[in-house]
């Protein structure tokens, strides 16, 4: 007989799993705290936008607060990597042990060289191997420069303006081939030979059994999870439902997945065997617009009753709430949304919207502007300026101005 589970619980479980079920630690955050709850995590996505701060920054941040994100550049960058690029989600930073997974399982050949010809793709790959088995890491302008090819493309040419080089880089890395071995300031990948990238004896017994590879994957999602269905699990790392839901099936037999009933939930939905389930729920957090909290718009509603809309790529007229929009999240319910931007020549954290869910507690609009000077002191911004957009503008605003004098006067104390 499946456990019954009230949503509430549901929700419990689904934060504790995520990291955000309690209150952030008030102590230094160290390297060993971020590789923690990035392998609890299982991957973060990468993003390139950068209006407020690369959106892979922000998951580790919603959960631990003040830390020093060159521990991400060193994770990413310094052997033994803990965090690797490769396709998941989307573009992500995944633990090394599901990289030979993934890739039997990830297919994005559209981002590639499908379109060229094979001879021609075959060729310059086999240039570029040559290229980067013998130097330092490169960046696509970097190979190309080496290779005398010329980096300029026609504004009608496929994949974002790619030249022949950067799409046959980015055929290489979809194989598994190459992989990135860090970034520059500039955000650019810079490539190398996989066996140099992740830790040495990563392939060592060859290529895993598919099943087992998705079986793995899929224990990882439901880690990450907690608690889930098979579409929640399959989305986590982008898999296909079919041999994700032979995985359920298979680690429900292994008593790693239990089935449960969740009141309100009208599909099979099942619980982690060491997924906990806390009295309460105490955390404060805004989350990334790629927080693997909201990856599935449809758990996030059933869920939290939360319909969430990335409108970066929506026109800036039809737009309902704005460019850059972060969940807030508030104990165990998502609250509020905020348009945030980060006005760096002014030393400035812009609320350009801020908009309350119904039924937001009382207490909303006061601890939202406290999580925004808390997220405002990380990014090194002196000010957070409410602009008169949103629902919750009004309230908002009144709460932050008492942090600023606060803040204000503590300074003129110390002198400053």
């Amino acid at each position: 007989m499946s456990a019954a589970l009230t949503l509430d619980q549901a929700r419990r479980i689904a934060l504790s799993a995520q990291g955000l079920a309690s209150a952030r630690p008030t102590s230094l955050v160290t390297a060993r705290q971020v590789g923690r709850t990035f392998d609890r995590l299982q991957l973060i996505q990468i993003d390139s936008v950068n209006v407020l701060i690369r959106s892979h920054y922000l998951p580790l941040f919603s959960r631990l607060g003040d830390y020093d994100v060159d521990i991400v550049h060193r994770l990413a960058g310094r052997s033994p990597r803990r965090m690797v690029e490769y396709w998941a989600h989307e573009a992500s930073y995944i633990r090394p042990r599901h990289f030979e997974d993934l890739r039997l399982w990830q297919k994005r050949a559209w981002v590639g060289a499908h379109r060229m010809e094979t001879a021609e793709r075959q060729e310059l790959a086999r240039r570029i191997l040559a290229v980067l088995e013998s130097s330092r890491p490169l960046t696509a302008r970097q190979v190309s420069a080496r290779l005398g090819h010329d980096d300029a493309c026609p504004k009608t040419n496929w994949g974002w303006n790619w030249n022949a080089v950067k799409r046959v880089l980015e055929d290489l890395f979809e194989q598994g081939e190459i992989s990135a071995a860090g970034r520059t300031a500039q955000f650019e990948r810079l490539y190398s030979p996989t066996r140099k990238v992740l830790p040495a004896g990563f392939n060592a017994n060859g290529a895993p059994d598919p099943d087992e590879a998705m079986l793995r994957l899929i224990e990882a999602a439901s880690s990450a999870h907690g608690i889930g269905t098979i579409r929640c699990f399959a989305d986590y790392f982008r898999v296909g439902v079919r041999p994700a839901t032979a995985a359920v099936e298979e680690l429900v037999r292994q008593s790693i997945l239990k089935p449960v009933t969740v009141r309100g939930w009208d599909r099979p939905v099942f619980r982690h065997v060491e997924a906990k389930l806390p009295r309460k729920a105490s955390g404060r957090a805004l989350l990334s617009p790629f927080d693997s909290l909201v990856f599935e718009r449809r758990r996030l509603q059933e869920l939290f009753n939360f319909h969430y809309r990335i409108e970066i790529y929506t026109p800036p007229a039809k737009r309902k709430y704005g460019y850059y929009v972060l969940p807030f999240l508030l104990r165990d319910r998502l609250v509020a949304r905020v348009d945030l931007k980060a006005d760096r020549g002014r030393g400035k954290l812009l609320v350009r919207g801020s908009f309350a869910e119904p039924a937001a507690p009382a207490d909303t609009a006061v601890e939202l502007a406290a999580e925004l000077w808390t997220m405002a002191a990380w990014l090194g911004l002196a000010d957070v300026v409410v602009e008169p957009r949103g629902d919750l503008a009004a309230p908002l605003a009144a709460a932050v101005e008492p942090a600023l004098i606060r803040r204000q006067g503590t300074l003129n104390r110390a002198g400053t």
